[in-house]
């Protein structure tokens, strides 16, 4: 097949195009660097502003000792009676003489849940849940109220940081089940109406100790 002058001409160019590598004119739009600048320090500030933008509910602890006197103001506040917590390391903490309305019994008639978590995003205030905690699957969605206990190391500024920080933790025995939960459950289906606690917690709080 014969080709055309002006066709060889084209290909010329093309051939010697192909054989000089070029610098790309917009390296940083390739997806090699984070979109969003990490912090590294600040992020129990961050995450508290996200967090309760969505309408979770955060409070800060000093201590163990802070936590607890803030866990019984609020039991006595919200007169609850009937706690459940089926953590051992967070029970081995929270005694039942300092705060009388934890019970390890049915879940099913706790007015509120204790659980850990396994990390804190601090950009979107998502917290991080998996099945493999103690709490499981169904204690964390079950609860009217669902109280979250996490420690000043488990704070990551991304998404990704927290997923990279779960291989770690896990290899490849990940948890069967991994939940991110920002804010109390909420939906807007019915009547573009938007309805808090609709298939969850109607309050979630967050309460952060630092270590």
């Amino acid at each position: 097949m014969k080709v055309s002058p002006a066709k060889e001409n084209i290909l010329k160019r093309v051939r010697n195009a192909l054989s000089q590598s070029v610098q790309l004119p917009f390296p940083n739009s390739e997806g090699n660097t984070a979109v969003f600048k990490t912090e590294s320090e600040g992020m129990e500030i961050r995450f508290a502003e996200e967090f309760t933008r969505l309408q979770g509910k955060f409070v800060f602890c000093a201590g163990k000792t802070e936590l607890i006197e803030n866990l019984r103001a609020l039991c006595d506040n919200k007169e609850w009676h009937n706690v459940h917590c089926q953590t051992p390391s967070l029970l081995k903490h929270l005694h039942t003489d300092e705060l009388p309305c934890l019970n390890q019994g049915n879940m099913h008639d706790a007015d509120a849940a204790i659980t850990d978590v396994e990390y804190l995003v601090a950009r979107t205030g998502t917290v991080v849940l998996s099945a493999a905690q103690p709490s499981g699957r169904a204690l964390p969605v079950y609860a009217p109220v669902h109280i979250m206990i996490a420690y000043t190391h488990q704070l990551v500024f991304d998404l990704k940081d927290a997923l990279h920080k779960l291989k770690d933790k896990y290899g490849n025995d990940l948890p069967s089940a991994i939940s991110f939960a920002t804010g109390p459950s909420r939906t807007a289906d019915i009547e573009k109406t938007l309805v808090v606690g609709i298939h969850g917690p109607k309050e979630v709080y967050v309460f952060l100790v630092d270590e």
